[in-house]
């Protein structure tokens, strides 16, 4: 059964259906785990339009990470693994190992934003200039061109698929400084760098415009210029929703619907760059 076999007009149909009253789908739990770029928001709101159409099927979402959203859907724990990276060979290999058929979706493209506080007067940074100041040989801000102050470096814990882009697309392996300060969450990383005039750290694209935050430009490019997949932006990247093979009922019913041109719509409306 192919995730994606519904047609637009279905869910314009759909829609309408609602006003007349609920469409008829058996009650049903689905349970989806994983990162934070897409379960904080994105997925919340698809599952809360998708309700609509089946007030009857329920959800449980867990936002805890990239790695725990793979690993729920090779233990069996969730319907949808939730990634903003791709499935690593150790995860392919464990999922094959236990006899489990993965399929991957791309559900849109993100961009990795990098942000200070409003207050900073530095705008943009090269890939290298992060690489010191994210690894902890610059530790000063005047030696990049702002003020001077001690740099305040905010991370994601090694769960987050934004911790692991991040570190492919700067760090070139190298690991994070020590004294980096280690948050579980994109809104607690721009919660941090608002408060904090010194601070520095990386979240997902939707978070970018946050309180008290500016995202600068690397080598040159904004994030904000990411609004096609064919964007300079060094940081862009696909999200995934992982799930096993056999997904049917209303599991594969909300599949559609995210892929659909309406959920779709959703991707853009909410900061993301559509997938299709």
């Amino acid at each position: 059964m192919t995730l994606m076999r519904k047609t637009v007009a279905k869910w314009h149909l759909l829609a309408l259906m609602v006003l007349a009253g609920p469409t008829l789908l058996l009650a049903e739990r689905i349970v989806i785990k994983g990162s934070d770029t897409l379960g904080a928001k994105l997925i919340p709101i698809l599952a809360e339009e998708f309700k609509a159409a089946y007030p009857d099927v329920s959800f449980e979402i867990a936002a805890e990470g990239s790695t725990t959203g793979i690993a729920a859907i090779i233990n069996g724990n969730a319907d949808i693994g939730m990634s903003s990276r791709n499935i690593s060979d150790r995860e392919k290999a464990e999922a094959k190992r236990r006899g489990v058929d993965i399929e991957q979706l791309v559900i849109a493209y993100d961009g990795v934003a990098v942000i200070v506080n409003e207050a900073n007067p530095v705008a943009e940074l090269s890939r290298r200039q992060l690489e010191q100041i994210f690894s902890g040989q610059v530790t000063d801000w005047s030696a990049v061109g702002g003020d001077p102050g001690r740099i305040s470096v905010y991370i994601r814990n090694t769960a987050s698929g934004t911790n692991s882009d991040f570190k492919q697309f700067i760090m070139r392996r190298r690991d994070y400084s020590r004294n980096a300060q280690v948050l579980a969450g994109n809104e607690q990383i721009a919660a941090e760098v608002g408060d904090n005039k010194r601070g520095i750290g990386y979240v997902g694209l939707v978070y970018s415009e946050s309180e008290g935050v500016k995202a600068i430009a690397v080598d040159g490019q904004l994030p904000k210029v990411f609004t096609s997949l064919e964007s300079d932006y060094p940081l862009s990247r696909p999200t995934y929703l992982y799930v096993r093979a056999d997904a049917q009922g209303a599991l594969a019913e909300f599949l559609d619907f995210a892929m659909s041109r309406m959920g779709q719509t959703i991707v853009a409306r909410e900061g993301f760059v559509a997938a299709k």
